[in-house]
């Protein structure tokens, strides 16, 4: 069918598009390879490589199922349909003011109505990685930096940094307190920069933490949002999982400090989340930017016009979320069903000699096996994680992917599972266990 292209040697391509600022180098995606090539299926596959590095929430989606069984107007658009002319034509860059007012009330509910979100200031985006590097994209400039606390998820080094061209500085955290930030790590990491001539223009936390699966103290919110006032910068909090939080008490936004506070300071402050974990819907690709800044609503508004979320999605959504009673026992169910399976499996671990840090969120828990080192260095640490992966078959996420820098944690996801592959998997971790303590 004609001459093979020939290659060009000469022909060059942007420096976006061959930096390596993307991070598909790190083990975080070389086992999600190592899944992909070898997946685990209880009847056509039962030696295949159990997923455990994807943070899904599955646990909840018969509820999902069961709402569009029952209200089919949510996803059906017929002939003659109210709104289906008017959306499918043009989609304004605001959204659909119902979606909005519903994502609203979606995020108030979360977090048992002790803050408050106004539906102009919400902004939509496509997932909460568009929402993140838009928000990068607002807040900094090429060559300066946010400081982000670690472990941090490894994704952020791809959507903060690739096409924005900003840096991340690392805030480090360390195991004697669980990990939380304090003031001591942050004027660190604030030091670090100014040594680089590197400008700070924020910082950025996951509240609740991924990869540790915990929620961020009051106190430490507090101390947090006092040292960007101080250094006139911004305070980014990516509150994706606040509605997979364990109970709803043991979750402080940052926008019920802000209330408290009666919003002086505010304008620094920008909350990202999304449906793709509490609802469990990462394919439906629906991210929001709340933000207290006028100027930032209005230029991610501008920007969101590359990460439109389509009219249908909204459509369906809009209509699911405004379901008082249905969101009420979803998030209520939900919670439940997370904390039974988190229990699960720290039992499970347990009960093979091993302990994990103690959270009360998320679809994962922060796995130690630092006593099982070779070598205390990031290279035992991933020689143990390479036999994880390859021989227990186990796709796991090291904590130097997560730039963690004590050896030997690993985040460990279980709700993108049933309970019967998590028993599976707990009974590999077991066998290897045994194995260890006999040849050691």
């Amino acid at each position: 069918m004609g001459r093979e292209l020939e290659q060009v040697a000469s022909v060059e391509l942007s420096n976006i598009a061959v930096s390596e600022t993307h991070g598909e180098d790190s083990p975080y995606f070389a086992g999600w390879k190592a899944y992909d090539a070898n997946p685990y299926d209880e009847l056509t596959n039962a030696s295949g490589v159990i997923q455990m590095g994807l943070a899904e929430n599955q646990v909840s989606f018969d509820l999902l199922e069961e709402y569009l069984e029952q209200h089919p107007e949510a996803s059906t658009w017929g002939k003659g349909a109210p709104g289906f002319r008017e959306n499918a034509l043009f989609q304004d860059y605001h959204g659909i003011k119902s979606f909005r007012k519903a994502m609203a009330n979606f995020m108030e509910q979360i977090r048992g109505g002790r803050a408050k979100f106004d539906p102009d200031r919400i902004v939509l985006t496509a997932g909460a990685t568009a929402a993140n590097e838009l928000l990068t994209f607002i807040l900094a400039n090429p060559g300066d930096a946010l400081l982000v606390p670690t472990p941090y998820y490894p994704g952020f080094d791809r959507d903060l940094r690739w096409r924005t061209g900003v840096k991340i500085v690392p805030i480090h955290c360390h195991s004697s307190n669980n990990f939380q930030i304090t003031p001591q790590a942050l004027e660190a990491a604030y030091k670090e920069a100014e040594a680089m001539n590197t400008k700070v223009r924020g910082v950025l936390i996951t509240n609740p933490s991924n990869p540790l699966g915990a929620t961020i103290q009051r106190s430490v919110l507090e101390e947090i949002l006092d040292f960007v006032t101080r250094k006139n910068i911004h305070l980014v909090s990516d509150e994706i999982y606040s509605g997979s939080v364990f109970s709803s008490s043991e979750f402080i936004s940052v926008a019920e400090i802000l209330q408290e506070r009666q919003y002086k300071n505010a304008e620094r402050v920008h909350i990202v989340y999304s449906l793709s974990k509490d609802l469990g819907l990462p394919g439906f690709r629906v991210g929001t930017i709340y933000s207290y800044n006028d100027k930032v609503v209005t230029t991610a508004r501008r920007m969101s016009s590359f990460t439109l979320i389509s009219s249908q999605t909204q459509h369906l959504l809009a209509t699911m979320l405004s379901d008082k009673k249905f969101t009420e026992n979803y998030i209520k169910t939900n919670r439940e069903r997370l904390k039974k399976r988190y229990q699960m499996i720290i039992e499970g671990l347990r009960s093979a000699g091993i302990e994990c840090l103690k959270g009360n969120a998320g679809l994962f828990c922060w796995m130690n096996l630092s006593p099982l080192l070779v070598k205390s260095t990031r290279e035992g640490e991933l020689e143990l994680w390479n036999a994880i992966v390859h021989e227990v078959k186990l796709n796991i996420s090291p904590g130097s992917s997560c730039h963690c820098s004590e050896p030997g944690w690993f985040r460990v996801c279980y709700a993108n599972m049933s309970e019967r592959t998590l028993e599976v998997a707990l009974e590999r971790i077991r066998n290897f266990m045994g194995q260890m303590h006999r040849t050691n």
